[in-house]
């Protein structure tokens, strides 16, 4: 039903690009699948078939037919779609937010945006490209040119060495206390905590909270089978625990979730459980 293709960046973007991705689905004209969207990081997503809604913080549903730009959630985005849809888009590394976004990323946290608007000419010149192009490389290759085009605006900008090292951090091992996180990377609580404010969106703590839901959910959904220490240690203290971490993060419970279709984000848990198998290949060589 859901098709997904993901694209690595070039060289020259692999900062601030973590990829690129074409997804579409060939649904019944008639046919409404509404979902939930929970990313870790912002990321920029253009429609380019199909009729596509979500819910903003208003609590109204908006439909968008432009580039746009979608922060970090510390909360689920409703969504829904009818019929079928292509979407494509790229995800952003929090290290490299400052080389194409003047701002903090705290101040796009939980919304959704025009790219227009940040980007100017820029975005508005990637919505026309995007209408046009033909293929998946004629789609990929009009986002990297509108990528490097705001590269050039902003700059040379230097990537934060502690978030690219607190990056791969998250996804590999989502039960470390922060304080160790910090300690690690040579800086204080408060440090860390600016850092991920303006990269990420976020606090740390509540990084790390949403790293191990993320990871909770994939085991629910069949997608990793961690050894019975990894899951003692992945579980939340009780019952209680475990309702306001599910609520917080998918707007059910841990029974409602297990009955629930969400394809849109069993498609990004299987992605980052990919991510993480490679990241714990690549610290045990």
């Amino acid at each position: 039903m859901l098709v997904s293709h993901n694209y690595p960046p070039p060289d020259d973007l692999s900062e601030c690009i973590a990829r690129f991705y074409v997804m579409a689905a060939e649904l019944p004209a008639d046919m409404v699948m509404p979902d939930r969207l929970l990313s870790e990081t912002a990321f920029g997503r253009i429609l380019m078939r199909g009729d596509w809604e979500a819910m903003g913080p208003d609590g109204e549903w908006h439909r968008h037919q432009e580039a746009l730009l979608f922060g970090a959630n510390s909360r689920p985005m409703p969504v829904r779609v009818k019929g079928p849809f292509t979407v494509v888009g790229f995800a952003l590394r929090p290290c490299g937010w400052p080389q194409l976004f003047d701002r903090a990323a705290r101040e796009y946290a939980d919304t959704m945006g025009q790219l227009e608007s940040i980007w100017g000419d820029t975005g508005k010149k990637l919505w026309a490209d995007i209408q046009s192009a033909e293929s998946d490389d004629m789609i990929v290759t009009a986002m990297i040119s509108a990528i490097r085009a705001r590269k050039a605006e902003l700059g040379d900008i230097d990537v934060s060495e502690a978030i690219a090292k607190f990056e791969p951090i998250i996804i590999s091992d989502s039960t470390r206390k922060v304080e160790d996180i910090a300690a690690d990377l040579g800086l204080s609580l408060r440090q860390l905590e600016r850092l991920c404010i303006k990269h990420f969106g976020h606090t740390p703590k509540m990084i790390m909270r949403r790293s191990r839901f993320l990871d909770m959910a994939a085991v629910i959904r069949g997608l990793s089978t961690p050894s019975e220490a990894e899951l003692a240690e992945l579980s939340f203290f009780d019952q209680s625990h475990l309702i306001r971490e599910f609520r917080q993060f998918i707007g059910m419970t841990s029974a409602e979730f297990e009955k629930a279709q969400t394809p849109l984000l069993d498609a990004g848990l299987d992605l980052r459980q990919k991510r993480k198998v490679m990241l714990r290949k690549m610290a045990a060589a």
